[in-house]
C-alpha cells in the first residue's frame, strides 16, 4: 500500500515521488562517493631548523572507485495492454510480485474484492504462460486477519520460494487511516494457501528514529534469497536515512525468514548486527529488486519521471557497477520485476552468459486509485555473465554445454556432470546451449552418465543413477529409460549407505 495518500474506506495511500527530478538516470541514489582523505603535515612553530626531522610525505590518495559501466540494451517490449484485473468492479490493481516458477509466471498483487471479508486490501493471485499475460483466474488468496496489526488490510506482496516453502512478505494495517504500518510474513506449500508466521505478529515495524509528517511507517517489502540469506528491502518513513518526505529503501538480512534472530542491517560501511535504518539504497517508495547472477549485482526497480529506473549495486553495496537503465513508459505505482522463485533475475534460455531479460509489470492509470497492470521490458546484452568460475556456475545452473569429448556437461550446484546423450540431458530438464563457458574449463567432472549406466530404486527413496560405484544421483524414471539403463531394486538400508549427489532434474 502506498504511503502518501488515503482514500476514504481504503488504506491505499499512494506515494508522491517528489524526487522525480532528482532521481534522473545520472544520479539514482543520494549517496555520494567517499572523498579520499590526505594526511595532514605537521608544522614546526617558529620555523624549522636544519636538524629538524623532515615532515613525512602525505599518504597516497585512495584509488577512485571504478566508473559504472554502460549496459547495452535491445528488444524493448512496449505496452501490450492490460495483463491482469481483479474483477468484481475492483477499483485498484497495483504492487505486483511476479515470479517465474516451474514453467509458469505467477503473480500476486494488491486489490480489493467485496467477496473476501473483511473489507479492505486483499492480495490476489493469477497465472500466465509469459509476463505478457493474460493472467487468468484472479482470486483473493490472502486478506485481513480481522484483528491485530493486519486486521483490515494486507497489501504490497513480495513472494519468493526457498526449498519447498513459499514466503509472502506484505504490508499490514489495522484500519482505514492507519499510521505506523508494519510488515508481516505468511508461508505456504503452494503459493495459494497461506498461514501467518510468527503467531500473526509483524516481523518488521517502523523504527521511529525520526518523526516526520509522513507517518506511514514500515511497508512495501521486497524479498530475495542469496547465499543462505533472506534479504528484505522496504520503506520506513520514520527511518533516519529516509528523505524528508519519507522516501527511502532500507535493507535487512537474516538467515531466519522471520527476521527474529541474526538480523543484520545495511549501514554506512556495510552490514552489521542490528535493525537500524541509517542508510537508504535509493530515494524511492514502492520499489522492487532482484539479484542478477550474470552481473553479480543487485538491481533495484523504482519509478522516476520517464518510467522504471533500474539502479545497480554490487554485492557489498559499496559501488554502482553499472549505469542505471530506464524501462520507459507510463506508471502510477511501483513495479513488480519478473524474477525467478528465489528473487534472482531470469536467465536467457538462448544466451545465458550474454543476455539478461528484464520484464516488469506496473500500474499505469489512476482512476482515484492505481490500476491497469501492464507489462514492459527490455534485454541487457553483452553482459559477459560467465567471465569468472563463480558467475558461470551461478548463471548456467541447469544448462548443458558442450564438453571437450563432444558430449555434454550439465551444470548443477558447483558440480559438472557429464551426460553422453543429449536426449537424456533434455529429459532431465536441461537447456542445451551451443557454446562452452571457458571459465568452467578445468573443473573436474563429478560424475559421468554413460549409456546404460547403473540405476537403482528403493521403496520410499525413489530412483537414481549409481555413478562411480558409490554415489547416487536422484533422477526421474523417464531419464533412466532414455538412457537405456536397467533399474535394480535395492533395500532402503542399502540406498542409505550411499552418498547422494544433486538431483539430475532442473526445475524452471
Amino acid at each position: 500500500m502506498s504511503p502518501d495518500w488515503v482514500t476514504e474506506g481504503l488504506c491505499v495511500r499512494r506515494l508522491v515521488l517528489v524526487l522525480l527530478g532528482a532521481a534522473a538516470l545520472s544520479s539514482s541514489c543520494s549517496e555520494a562517493p567517499p572523498q579520499a582523505e590526505g594526511a595532514a603535515g605537521g608544522a614546526v612553530i617558529g620555523g624549522a631548523s636544519a636538524s629538524a626531522k623532515p615532515v613525512p610525505a602525505p599518504a597516497p590518495a585512495a584509488a577512485p572507485p571504478p566508473q559504472p559501466r554502460a549496459l547495452s540494451q535491445d528488444n524493448q517490449r512496449l505496452d501490450g495492454g492490460v495483463v491482469a484485473a481483479a474483477g468484481e468492479n475492483a477499483q485498484y490493481n497495483y504492487a505486483p510480485s511476479v515470479i517465474v516458477d516451474s514453467g509458469r509466471v505467477r503473480m500476486w498483487w494488491c486489490s480489493q474484492l467485496v467477496s473476501n471479508p473483511p473489507p479492505g486490501d486483499d492480495i490476489l493471485y493469477a497465472e500466465a504462460s509469459t509476463p505478457a499475460g493474460p493472467f487468468s483466474g484472479a482470486r483473493a488468496v490472502f486478506g485481513g486477519a480481522g484483528q491485530g496489526f493486519d486486521g483490515r488490510h494486507t497489501c504490497d506482496p513480495s513472494v519468493i520460494r526457498v526449498g519447498g516453502t513459499y514466503y509472502l512478505y506484505y504490508t499490514g494495517a489495522p484500519n482505514d487511516h492507519s499510521s505506523g504500518n508494519a510488515i508481516g510474513l505468511a508461508t505456504s506449500p503452494d503459493g495459494v494457501t497461506w498461514t501467518r508466521a510468527k503467531g500473526g505478529e509483524p516481523i518488521v515495524g517502523s523504527s521511529y528514529e525520526v518523526g516526520r509528517s509522513n507517518t506511514y511507517g514500515a511497508g512495501q517489502p521486497s524479498a530475495l534469497y542469496l547465499d543462505g540469506w533472506f534479504y528484505l528491502m522496504f520503506t520506513d518513513t520514520n527511518g533516519a536515512g529516509a528523505h524528508d518526505n519519507g522516501a527511502g529503501q532500507f535493507v535487512l538480512r537474516s538467515q531466519d525468514p522471520t527476521f527474529t534472530t541474526g538480523v543484520e542491517m545495511l549501514g554506512a560501511n556495510g552490514f552489521k548486527p542490528g535493525h537500524g535504518r541509517e542508510r537508504s539504497v535509493v530515494d524511492a517508495f514502492s520499489a522492487d529488486w532482484m539479484w542478477v547472477d550474470a552481473l553479480d549485482a543487485f538491481a533495484i526497480g523504482h519509478e522516476t519521471a520517464g518510467g522504471t529506473t533500474i539502479t545497480f549495486w554490487n554485492r557489498d553495496f559499496t559501488i554502482h557497477p553499472y549505469e542505471p537503465v530506464l524501462v520507459p513508459g507510463p506508471w502510477e505505482e511501483g513495479p513488480g520485476l519478473a524474477r525467478r522463485s528465489d528473487g534472482h533475475a531470469p536467465i536467457s534460455l538462448t544466451d545465458p552468459c550474454g543476455r539478461v531479460p528484464i520484464d516488469l509489470i506496473r500500474a499505469t492509470r489512476d482512476k482515484a486509485e492505481p490500476t491497469d497492470l501492464k507489462r514492459f521490458g527490455l534485454d541487457l546484452h553483452s553482459v559477459n555473465g560467465c567471465a569468472t568460475r563463480q558467475s558461470a556456475f551461478a548463471t548456467l545452473q541447469g544448462f548443458a554445454m558442450p564438453s571437450p569429448q563432444r558430449t555434454l556437461d550439465l551444470v548443477l550446484g558447483t558440480e559438472v556432470v557429464r551426460v553422453d546423450r543429449r536426449s537424456v540431458a533434455e529429459t532431465m530438464g536441461a537447456v542445451v546451449i551451443g557454446q562452452r563457458a571457458a571459465a568452467l574449463d578445468g573443473v573436474p567432472v563429478a560424475a559421468h552418465v554413460t549409456p546404460g549406466a547403473a540405476a537403482v530404486q528403493a521403496e520410499g527413496r525413489g530412483t537414481a543413477f549409481l555413478l562411480g560405484g558409490s554415489r547416487l544421483y536422484p533422477v526421474s524414471p523417464v531419464a533412466v529409460a532414455a538412457n537405456s539403463s536397467q533399474v535394480e531394486n535395492i533395500p532402503p538400508a542399502k540406498w542409505d549407505s550411499y552418498s547422494v549427489g544433486p538431483a539430475l532434474a532442473v526445475a524452471r
